[in-house]
């Protein structure tokens, strides 16, 4: 076993705001998360994965999640779309099925232009190359469901691959590249830490932990790496981070809350991260 990876799960605007915060106080600290061989993103963690894989400065993301949000509205799921989701869910139980009809919903359920939303992906990401170094980003295909890892040689730009994994089905529209469609990563788990099997040290960021239906929670995936050998931890966030981010992990108005919430934690789990990433 080899190597070191960082799994970066999802959780919406205010999930990015807390991972900030948490890899800014980790560096305040001295532990440097972005040494990762390998840094594997689902949904927000996506958009954090690719900003830290590009060099971006994490301070200067962290004073931008504390940025005044009055113009910007919170997204929801209206009562409507909330029902046909939930009819996605029901009939049979196979995760791809399931997810397949996700897919559909997703592609049927009027929301913003995808050309708009890409636009506010990019804008996300300072550097619009995949870099050199490893980065997978996760998303499921709207047509048949299946699990997609998305990386530098899958033939599909770094901005669509992360709009992709963040494609909220009925919130955001699947977005069109690698000759199909794809929608958020996290349908199939909210972290997807299994990416991570036959690494030697395994850090897993997970705004959220539990699975709704067909979704594999983060815990089983832990348990796994940990029988297969791996040192791993995961961390989710605290009471106070919990108060800070709220109901709604896709309203604006949480963002620098959450951000601070997530520097304040990370003064309390600096040495248990450190023990898994730097220990002996």
């Amino acid at each position: 076993m080899t190597g070191r990876v960082l799994v970066l799960g999802g959780g919406g605007i205010t999930g990015i705001a807390w991972m900030l915060g948490m890899l800014a106080g980790l560096a305040e600290r001295g532990v440097d998360l972005r040494a990762a061989d390998d840094i594997v993103g689902t949904s927000a963690g996506s958009v954090v994965g690719a900003q830290l894989a590009t060099g971006v400065d994490v301070e200067q993301r962290y004073a931008a999640q504390l940025v005044d949000p009055t113009g910007e509205v919170a997204a929801t799921l209206g009562r409507g779309a909330m029902l046909r989701l939930g009819l996605a869910l029901l009939g049979p139980r196979d995760p791809q099925r399931v997810r397949a009809r996700i897919g559909r919903f997703a592609r049927t359920t009027a929301t913003v232009p995808e050309a708009e939303r890409l636009a506010v992906i990019g804008r996300r990401l300072p550097v619009h190359d995949w870099p050199e170094r490893s980065l997978r980003i996760t998303a499921v295909d709207a047509h048949d469901g299946a699990f997609r890892v998305l990386d530098r040689t899958s033939g599909v730009p770094l901005v669509h691959a992360v709009a992709s994994s963040c494609a909220v089905p009925g919130v955001y529209p699947p977005v069109t590249t690698g000759g199909t469609r794809f929608v958020d990563g996290g349908v199939r788990s909210p972290v997807n830490a299994d990416l991570a099997h036959g690494a030697e040290r395994v850090v897993v960021l997970a705004p959220i932990v539990r699975g709704i239906g067909p979704q594999i929670g983060a815990a089983p995936q832990v348990e796994a790496l940990r029988a297969a050998g791996s040192r791993v931890l995961l961390v989710a966030p605290d009471a106070a981070a919990v108060t800070a981010i709220g109901r709604n992990v896709l309203d604006p108005a949480r963002r620098a809350g959450s951000a601070r919430a997530g520097r304040a934690q990370a003064a309390d789990v600096t040495d248990a991260i450190a023990a898994v990433w730097d220990g002996a």
